[in-house]
């Protein structure tokens, strides 16, 4: 770390001290049968995963500071075999621990996001949401009262809100353990997604919009959701869906939830984007 300036989005010691157990585990079960324990420190290679989330740009493109392509393989192990989520979820049960909440949480948010995609994501991956007009791909979340992650599901954006809903409660109950008795949904999403959630134990609440109420007014519980999409829009690479395959968009905000959380366990601000030190022309 001595050897280079750092970047904004680099990971603190004490952020890094929450994560590292979970890599060095990873490594010792990964170790190379002729012992390399390769060029770079997997601090680094965290840290060009974050640097690229927060600022969007491409593999190529990450500064020759730090590990030049490397990231590539790590991003797309940790994906496949599920380590970005194990990171996730460690962070994500501190984070309520120290806000004085069970693990695991008792009600949810239910809400989607359709986004535009970037030019050479795959077609078959990606759609037209009718009534957005948006073309790309839907990103679906299911948030607690804190606005943390519980689940998420990236499919093409013509898919309906009840796809999205039905494969957000399944992840729910499969990563909460059944903890989860309710979930709050806006009118996008149907029926569809009540019964499906009935079946799993879980009580879905389509939250009416008043009519009286005009322009943007935010829902008692539900706006948590948008808070959480607001806060990830802050990491470039999720403002337009970049990734080839939709398990990459998910893993994207994984890895953006993380940043998060670790800099809220160690009380560090997250930066915007605007540099305040600067004068934009």
């Amino acid at each position: 770390m001595s050897e280079r300036m750092p970047y904004p989005s680099d990971l603190s010691q004490a952020q890094w001290a929450l994560i590292e157990p979970v890599i060095t585990a990873w490594t010792d079960r990964h170790r190379s049968v002729s012992g390399h324990q390769g060029a770079y420190a997997m601090r680094e290679i965290v840290n060009a995963i974050l640097y690229q989330g927060r600022t969007g740009c491409q593999w190529a493109y990450l500064p020759h500071d730090l590990p030049p392509m490397s990231p590539t393989y790590y991003f797309a192990a940790w994906r496949d075999d599920g380590t970005d989520q194990v990171i996730h979820e460690l962070l994500r049960c501190q984070v309520r621990e120290k806000a004085r909440r069970l693990e695991d949480p008792t009600l949810v948010v239910l809400d989607t996001q359709s986004i535009h995609a970037a030019a050479g994501v795959p077609a078959s991956t990606t759609g037209r949401d009718p009534a957005k007009r948006v073309p790309g791909r839907k990103r679906g979340l299911a948030v607690d009262v804190l606005g943390l992650v519980i689940a998420v599901v990236v499919l093409a954006a013509s898919a309906h809100d009840n796809t999205a809903g039905i494969a957000l409660l399944d992840q729910v109950a499969e990563h909460t353990g059944g903890t989860v008795e309710k979930a709050l949904i806006d009118q996008g999403f149907k029926n569809q997604v009540v019964a499906h959630g009935a079946g799993l134990g879980i009580d879905v609440e389509i939250v009416v919009r008043n009519p009286q109420e005009k322009g943007f007014v935010p829902q008692a519980k539900r706006w948590r959701a948008e808070q959480t999409y607001g806060i990830l829009i802050l990491h470039r690479r999720l403002v337009r869906d970049y990734e080839h395959r939709p398990a990459s968009s998910a893993s994207r905000v994984y890895w953006a939830m993380t940043h998060v959380m670790a800099r809220r366990l160690t009380g560090a601000n997250t930066p915007t984007w605007r540099d305040p030190h600067t004068v934009s022309a």
